[in-house]
This record gives structure tokens, C-alpha cells and sequence, in this order.
């Protein structure tokens, strides 16, 4: 099974963390959607994201089963040193292979492949942990829809924010 997941912070506090489940690696068919709020998260501290992150993402990972793959919206590895962002400490503690799809260039992050979508001129940055960094961008620019940012990815922003969500997913009436 291969999983995206998003955190949100609403401005109340806490988190709600959405995840959706797919049997292919390109999100194609959506399998199954899982969201967990938090009443309590770390404050935000700047080079400690995982701090504040990786708990919502425990949660709704939780219940979800054997996950094969996971893709995240964020960096891996912050620079070519190998210093680690959110997807190397989500590999570390969920033992996954970890997509990191980034929508913005991080400063010192010259090791992230660009990846062009949608005919979008702006590109996404890739970095990767548990499958080679190349495999990793070739799977996002064959992940499910139109846009710049794949489905997956947008599926569950929209979930953590609470927004209605429009794809059907599998054996849903």
C-alpha cells in the first residue's frame, strides 16, 4: 500500500493530520482516506519540524496497515550533506521508504530534483529516503492528475483542512 499524508495547523491549535491510501504507487485509485486531530501540538521551532509533525502523523498513520511507500509535502534531507528534514525522521521512526515533494526551492537544498508537472513552469523539488532519489522523481511525474502538485498531495491538504473532496474512492458508494 502507498500513502500520502499532510498535517494542518488550524489557528484554534492543534493538528488534524489526513492520510489516503492507494494500491499503486501513482495514487491512481484511491483505496481508502484516514484523518486524526490532535488537541495539543509542539509550538513551532525552526529546524524542529518533525517535533511539532511527526505525532500527527503517528496518529493517522496509526490505523492505516502495512504502508509500503509514503509521500510527504516537504523535504528529506534539508542539504546534500544529508541533514535530515521531516521524510528522513519519517523513515527512521515508520521504516518506509519516503518521497519528499516539495513546492518551494529550500536554501541549501541543491541535491532536490526538479520535477516539471502539468505544465506548470514552477517546479516541484524532490528528495527521497529508501529508493533511489531518480525512481523517486519518475514516480511523481507519473502520479494521478493534472496539476503542477499530484492528486495525492492535494487530496489530503484538502482533507486536513477539512474541505470537501470531490474524487470517489474505491468501493465507496
Amino acid at each position: 500500500m502507498h500513502a500520502a499524508v499532510d498535517v494542518y495547523y488550524p489557528a484554534a491549535g492543534g493538528a488534524t493530520a489526513a492520510l489516503v491510501i492507494a494500491a499503486e504507487p501513482t495514487f491512481t485509485t484511491v483505496l481508502a482516506e484516514h484523518t486524526a486531530t490532535l488537541a495539543e501540538v509542539a509550538p513551532y521551532q525552526p529546524g524542529a519540524f518533525a517535533t511539532r509533525e511527526l505525532p500527527a502523523m503517528r496518529a493517522v498513520l496509526r490505523g492505516a496497515g502495512r504502508i509500503d511507500l509514503l509521500v510527504i509535502d516537504g523535504y528529506v534531507h534539508l542539504d546534500p550533506d544529508g541533514r535530515p528534514g521531516l521524510g528522513a525522521q519519517a523513515h527512521a521512526e515508520f521504516g518506509v521508504p519516503v518521497i519528499g515533494v516539495a513546492k518551494t526551492a529550500f536554501r541549501g537544498a541543491s541535491h532536490a530534483i526538479e520535477v516539471h508537472r502539468g505544465g506548470a513552469t514552477r517546479p516541484l523539488y524532490l528528495t527521497a529516503a529508501g529508493i533511489p532519489a531518480q525512481d523517486a522523481a519518475d514516480l511523481v511525474r507519473r502520479m494521478s492528475g493534472p496539476y503542477r502538485l499530484p492528486d495525492a498531495l492535494r487530496r489530503v491538504d484538502a482533507l486536513s483542512r477539512g474541505a470537501p473532496v470531490t474524487t470517489a474512492v474505491a468501493g465507496a458508494p
